[in-house]
C-alpha cells in the first residue's frame, strides 16, 4: 500500500528557485493550458543532497504524469541541476487540498508522482510503480483469472504452477499494473527479494548499450541473479536476434532456480511471429492469462473509484453515460475524468450532463490507433508480398531489401521513433542504415513515380489502419 507522506506547509526557498529552474524548459516545451493543468500545482518542499523533493496533488495523477511527461521532467531535472540530481515525490493527504488553489491563475489538482523508495526494502531499485498495487485494481469478469493468478504468484512466488506467467491483452487493460502489483506485494512479504520490472523495449536498448561498453557478462550475470523478472510488451523483442537469445538464456537460468518469470504480452504466445519457437514453447510453460475488456458494471466500478481519489463527486448519471458510451480501455476512461477535472478547475462550474456529453464526444472523434513501426511493417509487407520475419532478417533479396526500406522510411516518416529504435525494430541494424535506407527511398521517389505511387498509396493505408 502506498503511505501518505505528512509536510508542513514551510517550503525551502532553494526548492523553490530550483523548483522553477526545472520548470522552465517544461514551461516552453508544453502549451499553457497544460503546463497550468499539469504542472503549476506541484509545490517544492526541501533540496538535500541533490534531491529535490516536491509535493503533488494526489496519486492518481502519477500514472498520468508518468506516461505523458516522465522522459521531459527527468531531462529537464538533470539540465537545471547536474546529472547526478534525483527528484523524489510526496503525496499530499486528501486534508490538504486546498493548500493546492492558486489564486493568481485557476490550477486544478493533477500531476505526477514517483514515491520515495521505501526505507523498508533493500537497495536494489526494482522499477516498480509502488501506485501500481491489488487494492487499486478493479476486478471484474474480464480479468478475473489473471488477477487470481496473480495473487497466488504474489504469495509464493517460484513456487506455482503458473511459472512463467504471462499475461496478454490489449493496450489500457490494465496488464501493466497488474503485474506490478505482483512485485509490489511481494517486496511487501519479502523485502530482501531482488524484483525487477522492465519493458522488453528497454531491456534490449540496455542490451545494446552493454555490448558498446563490452559489459555483456556483468549485464547478464545482473538478470540471472534476479529473484522476480518483470518483462512488459515481450513482443517488442520480435525480430532482435542476439537480444532474444540472451533473454532465453537468462529465462533458462532463472526457471531453473525457480525465480518467478512475468511477462505481458498485446498478444497471445501462439501469434508472436518472429520470436524464436524454443522461447515460445518456454512461455507456454506455465500460465496465459487475458485481460479482456472491462463490462459494464466493471467500467462503472472503475470510474467511481478513480473519481473518488481525485475528489470528484460525478452524479450516477453522469458515471453510467461514461461508462456506457466509452467501452474500449481503462486509460480512456480515466482520459475522459481527467478532461472533466480540468474543465471545473478553468471554469469554477460543476460537472453537468451536457459538458460530459462534449468531453465523451471529443474523446469518440479524436480516438486512434497510434501509427506504431509494427503497424507500419504489417501493411508494407502485406501490400508488397513479403513475409515480416525476412525484413527483420539479413537476407540481401531485392524485393526484401526494398520492403525493409519502405519500412524504414515510412517509419521514419510517420512515427516519433529515434533511428536508432527503428533499427532496433528490423534485425538490430545501426542507425546509418536507417539513413541509407531513407536516402535510397526518397531518391527513388524523386526518379520513379511508381516507387512514389507505392508510397504515397502505403502511407494512406497506415492512415486509414490507425482510424
Amino acid at each position: 500500500m502506498l503511505s501518505v507522506t505528512e509536510i508542513t506547509n514551510t517550503t525551502d526557498k532553494e526548492a523553490e528557485l530550483l523548483w522553477k529552474q526545472c520548470l522552465i524548459p517544461i514551461k516552453e516545451t508544453l502549451p499553457p493550458i497544460t503546463f497550468s493543468t499539469w504542472f503549476a500545482p506541484i509545490k517544492p518542499v526541501s533540496y538535500t543532497n541533490n534531491r529535490l523533493t516536491v509535493k503533488l496533488p494526489g496519486s492518481f495523477f502519477y500514472e498520468w504524469l508518468d506516461e505523458h511527461y516522465k522522459t521531459l521532467i527527468d531531462r529537464s531535472v538533470k539540465n537545471a541541476l547536474g546529472e547526478k540530481a534525483e527528484l523524489s515525490y510526496l503525496i499530499a493527504s486528501d486534508t490538504e487540498e486546498s493548500d493546492f488553489h492558486v489564486e493568481s491563475e485557476p490550477i486544478k489538482i493533477d500531476p505526477v508522482t514517483e514515491v520515495k523508495p521505501d526505507k523498508s526494502r533493500n537497495h536494489f531499485d526494482s522499477k516498480l510503480n509502488t501506485l501500481y498495487t491489488f487494492d487499486n485494481f478493479i476486478k471484474g469478469e474480464g480479468n478475473q483469472l489473471a488477477r487470481a493468478a496473480a495473487q497466488a504468484i504474489s504469495e509464493n512466488p517460484g513456487g506455482t504452477s503458473f511459472n512463467p506467467f504471462f499475461v496478454y491483452g490489449g493496450v489500457g487493460l490494465g496488464k501493466t499494473h497488474l503485474v506490478q502489483a505482483i512485485g509490489n506485494r511481494i517486496l511487501e512479504s519479502w523485502p530482501e527479494k531482488k524484483v525487477r520490472y522492465t519493458s522488453a523495449g528497454q531491456f534490449t536498448i540496455d542490451f545494446v548499450e552493454a555490448i558498446s561498453k563490452n559489459e555483456q557478462n556483468e549485464f547478464s550475470n545482473f538478470y540471472r541473479s534476479i529473484d522476480v523478472l518483470i518483462i512488459d510488451d515481450i513482443q517488442s523483442l520480435v525480430g532482435k536476434d542476439k537480444t532474444q537469445d540472451l533473454f532465453f538464456n537468462i529465462f533458462n537460468t532463472l526457471h531453473q532456480s525457480k525465480k518467478q518469470i512475468i511477462l505481458t504480452s498485446d498478444k497471445p504466445p501462439k501469434d508472436l511471429k518472429g520470436l524464436d519457437d524454443r522461447m515460445i514453447s518456454r512461455f507456454n510453460w506455465g500460465l496465459t492469462a487475458d485481460i479482456q475488456p472491462p463490462d459494464l458494471e466493471t467500467r462503472i466500478a472503475i470510474l467511481t473509484s478513480k473519481a473518488e481519489r481525485l475528489n470528484m463527486f460525478l452524479s450516477l448519471h453522469i458515471i453510467e453515460y461514461i461508462a456506457t458510451h466509452i467501452t474500449s480501455n481503462i486509460r480512456e476512461l480515466e482520459g475522459c475524468l481527467i478532461k472533466l477535472l480540468a474543465y471545473m478547475a478553468i471554469s469554477s462550474k460543476e460537472i453537468d450532463l451536457d459538458i460530459t456529453k462534449k468531453i465523451v464526444r471529443e474523446i469518440s472523434t479524436s480516438r486512434k490507433v497510434q501509427v506504431s513501426i509494427d503497424i507500419i511493417t504489417q501493411i508494407v509487407c502485406a501490400h508488397l508480398g513479403v513475409e515480416e520475419d525476412k525484413v527483420r532478417e539479413k537476407t540481401r533479396k531485392a524485393e526484401v531489401v526494398f520492403a525493409r526500406q519502405v519500412c524504414m522510411y515510412i517509419s521514419k516518416e510517420m512515427t516519433k521513433s529515434s533511428l536508432k529504435t527503428i533499427g532496433l525494430h528490423f534485425g538490430g541494424r545501426d542507425h546509418s542504415t536507417v539513413i541509407h535506407s531513407c536516402a535510397a527511398i526518397e531518391e527513388m521517389v524523386i526518379r520513379d513515380s511508381k516507387t512514389r505511387e507505392v508510397i504515397n498509396t502505403l502511407k494512406n493505408k497506415v492512415e486509414i489502419a490507425c482510424l
